[in-house]
């Protein structure tokens, strides 16, 4: 596996491939990798002749300085499970590789960037748009893969593509979970061993949700059902909405939308975790 650090050294490689005729799969990522990014890369190799995971944590998409400077960061770790997953080169410049300039441009996504993490994280996707437009400048890849766990960033990412008229076809992947059912996350391990085990009721009252909703149990019954659950001093809510699964539409009732699903965001202590369902 390749280890780049220069554009100019990404764009020789890519080159190279392209002018072999190889279909290009593309993974971004922030670092501190698990197994739900192993996946991405999994699912990549299984469709694209080359795969690229870049590893950058990006400043501007960080609203709050200390959840920047908390972020976990394992470059030696990472790149021994990006080799073990068999992917051909990772991508891992620096702040000043990536914004020679300050960039100061500002995206218009409607409603999409403004509900949900948009309205709990002023200014996050936008730094998101920021980062991705640029990896996508220089990887220019066929597919690009992410997490489903970021539903509202997977729609983000969909709305990008369209605006700037990329050729890329963004590839959605299912959420990996723990053992106990916790949505893989670089955040979990920053939880104590408290937190940790108080995390796990986060997918438990989830998946309840899912079983309320099939029984005829509509949202505000929903959303009460939510507070008492979490209700322990060690969660704070941030929010809990069930949406349109097409159009991330917020719903007061059930018959507003065809396909559902339940979004979360929750501080266990100082942590914030977010975890979806699509509601059957």
């Amino acid at each position: 596996m390749l280890i780049l650090t220069k554009i100019s050294h990404l764009e020789t490689f890519l080159s190279q491939k392209r002018s072999q005729g190889s279909i290009i799969g593309f993974v971004p990522t922030m670092g501190a990798l698990h197994e739900g990014h192993i996946s991405l890369i999994k699912a990549s190799k299984n469709v694209t002749d080359v795969t690229v995971c870049s590893i950058f944590v990006n400043p501007t998409q960080f609203n709050d300085k200390k959840d920047l400077e908390r972020y976990p960061k394992t470059p030696e770790k990472d790149v021994m499970m990006l080799e073990k997953a068999g992917c051909d080169a990772v991508f891992m410049p620096d702040a000043e590789e990536i914004y020679p300039e300050i960039d100061e441009r500002r995206f218009d996504f409607g409603y999409l960037d403004k509900i949900l993490e948009g309205a709990h994280r002023p200014g996050h996707f936008n730094g998101v748009a920021q980062v991705v437009s640029i990896l996508f400048n220089l990887v220019k890849p066929d597919k690009a893969f992410f997490g489903q766990k970021d539903y509202q960033q997977v729609m983000i990412i969909k709305a990008l593509v369209k605006q700037l008229h990329y050729p890329i076809e963004i590839v959605p992947c299912p959420i990996l979970r723990e053992k106990d059912g916790l949505a893989m996350s670089s955040r979990n391990t920053l939880l104590t061993p408290d937190e940790r085990k108080a995390a796990s009721l986060i997918p438990i009252v989830m998946n309840e949700v899912n079983e309320l909703s099939r029984k005829g149990t509509e949202i505000p019954e929903l959303k009460k059902h939510i507070e008492e659950r979490l209700k322990d001093p060690i969660y704070k809510i941030d929010y809990f909405a069930v949406c349109d699964a097409d159009t991330l539409k917020e719903l007061n009732s059930f018959s507003e939308a065809k396909y559902h699903v339940a979004l979360i965001a929750c501080f266990v202590g100082k942590i914030r975790l977010i975890d979806n369902i699509i509601l059957h």
